[in-house]
């Protein structure tokens, strides 16, 4: 898929993809380059009392990567999804 085509795909679907095409290719370092914007995008979702949470508890980053695509926190991260799809054209 293209960026354009990207764009067009919900933050839920974009997560998804990007998520599963990660997982399924041991790529360690996107799944770990997500959990470190995880906190930004929860403080920039409105969600500062999950910022403290999530950089104080790994598990907690864990467990917001793998539902990271949905609702404020999705649309927030849509850009990492969109730019992790984009080089990996084969998700």
């Amino acid at each position: 898929m293209d960026v354009e085509e990207l764009e067009s795909l919900s933050a839920k679907e974009l997560h998804d993809r990007a998520v599963h095409y990660a997982v399924r290719h041991g790529d360690l370092g996107f799944l770990w380059d997500l959990l470190k914007v995880i906190p930004a995008a929860e403080a920039a979702s409105g969600n500062t009392d999950e910022t403290a949470n999530d950089l104080s508890r790994v598990s907690a980053l864990l467990s917001d990567a793998m539902a990271a695509g949905e609702g404020e926190l999705g649309d927030a991260l849509r850009p990492v999804y969109v730019d992790y799809l984009s080089r990996h054209p084969d998700a």
